[in-house]
Order: C-alpha cells, then structure tokens, then sequence
C-alpha cells in the first residue's frame, strides 16, 4: 500500500482553513502541516494565550505562515456564534472546516446551556458552528467539513431520553463514545442532505487512532501513551487526508492503517455499523437543532 503522506498534500496557497482546537495535540499539527502548505489558518481556540503560543511555534518554523487566532469556546453557543459572526464579516471564503476540539472523560459537568459537557463540546458546539458557517462553506466552491471522531465511537449507543445524563449514573467513557459517534451520524446526515440538495460541499469524518495528544490525563494514560501511542503529528494525518483527499466523497472515514486502527499512516477505514443508522443520524440532527436553536438549513 501507498502511504499517504504529507508529500500528497498541494499547494494550499489561497485557501482559507478553519482548525477548532488548534493549540494543542492533532488540532495543532494539522493546522501546523495546512500553514507549511500555504493555507491561511484560523486557530479557533477557548484561550488566546495558548492560541497565541501555537502561532508563534508555527512561525518559528514558518516565518511567512499566515496564522490568525481566534476564541471559540465550544462549550458555549454564545461564543459560538461570535465566532462565527465574526468570521463572517471578515471572509470571503472557508475552503475547510475542521472540527477537531474536544474533550475527553471529564467530571459529569454542564455547559452554560445546559448541555452534557462532552455531547455539548464534542457534539452541539460544533453543529451549531457548522451551521452557521454554512453559508460560506456554500458558496466556497470545492469546500470540506471534516468531524473528527474516535475508535471510542464503538462504545456509544445514545440515549436520547436522557442526553444529558440527569437520570443515569455518570458513566464518562460511554457518554464520550455517545459524543464521538455523534460525530459520525452527523457527517453521515449532513453529507445525505447536501447530496439531496446537489451541493459540492464534501463532509468526511477522521479519528487519530491512538495518539498522544493533551486530552489523556492520569497516570495510566499517560503510561500508555509513553509504551503505546503514536506521535501527534501522525494521529493528524487521518485528519489531513480527510481535508485534502482529492478522492474523497461524503462520509468517508479515515484512520491509521495499523493494527485496530491504532496506528500507521492513513486509510479509509470502516466505522461500525449502529454509526450508519440513518433513522439515529436523522433524530440526532432534529434533537441537534432543538437542542441549540439553530436551524440548519442546507
């Protein structure tokens, strides 16, 4: 097999690109990778400090990288749409939209909507800030959004009695699998949709396979981490092939070509099957929309 490397990516120059969560792990190392190449990149991050620190690792490496920093708190619908009114007025185009932040087996918390934490980070802030990004991505010809899942998405089966989990017992691995297939029934949903109303806008999911990044604490994961995992600039690399594959379709999946697709250069790979339920992706999109308030129009 070919590995896909980041030989394979283009000249990026001209094109306008959006990474959530881009100042640490694999939202950092693929903004890094799409800045060498030329893309103008919005770090979209929930503290500017560290945002900043990222830009500056990226110059140093790349003095003439067009970097911009910009707060987005995902776990917030009001910063969500800042964000995006902003980027709005500021833009003419959104060549790719990765949708890369998240977090991972936190204390049962709630967002300041409400919302589980980890449905509303991983999940709800991102379809409320593709949504409204929309309109640009529309009119951006050749445009990609890109949701980056997990092999963790094996473990959710959402609840949609009770989404937030007021009424269970607090379980963070299965409500972040819930979160991360979440990820995939609404790529799967969105790509449908755009499909239906003949749109160009190519929607694909990426998960890292086992990657060391910043989300993994204690000191077990960390220990595996050490013995296991592969480096942060290769757990982006499903991602980037997901942004720039000029053979991809809607809903393609791409991680690590390695064993249990933890590891390895990438590959389309295959998500389970409870993820391709369409009657599940279509409720989730109708919940999504409640839930935010958003109307997603396509």
């Amino acid at each position: 097999m070919n590995k896909w490397t980041t030989e394979n990516i283009p000249d990026q120059s001209g094109r306008v690109v959006i990474v959530t969560g881009a100042n640490s792990g694999i939202g950092f190392e693929a903004a890094k990778v799409l800045a060498l190449k030329g893309a103008d990149v919005v770090l979209a991050v929930r503290n500017n400090k560290k945002g900043d620190q990222a830009k500056a690792e990226i110059l140093k490496d790349h003095s003439q990288a067009k970097i911009t920093v910009s707060l987005l708190d995902l776990s917030s619908l009001k910063s969500v749409k800042d964000f995006s009114e902003n980027f709005l007025k500021s833009q003419t185009q959104l060549d790719v939209l990765i949708n890369n932040a998240g977090i991972m087996i936190p204390p049962y918390g709630k967002t300041e909507d409400g919302f589980e934490s980890q449905m509303g980070t991983n999940h709800l802030g991102h379809f409320a800030l593709t949504a409204q990004l929309f309109p640009l991505l529309k009119s951006t010809v050749d445009s990609r959004i890109v949701n980056v899942s997990s092999t963790a998405h094996n473990m959710g089966n959402i609840n949609f009695g009770d989404i937030h989990w007021e009424s269970r017992k607090y379980v963070p691995w299965k409500s972040y699998g819930d979160s991360k297939i979440a990820n995939l029934y609404f790529t799967n949903e969105l790509g449908r949709r755009m499909k239906t109303a003949g749109l160009d806008v190519i929607a694909t999911t990426a998960h890292p396979g086992y990657a060391a990044t910043g989300l993994q604490k204690g000191l077990f994961l960390k220990f595996l981490n050490v013995i296991v995992a592969q480096s942060g600039f290769m757990g982006a690399m499903p991602t980037l092939m997901a942004a720039i594959d000029p053979e991809a379709s809607s809903s393609n999946f791409y991680g690590p070509s390695g064993i249990a697709q933890q590891r390895g250069w990438p590959k389309i790979v295959a998500p389970n099957k409870l993820s391709q339920d369409e009657t599940i992706a279509k409720k989730l999109w109708t919940t999504s929309e409640e839930l935010t308030g958003i109307n997603f129009s396509i």
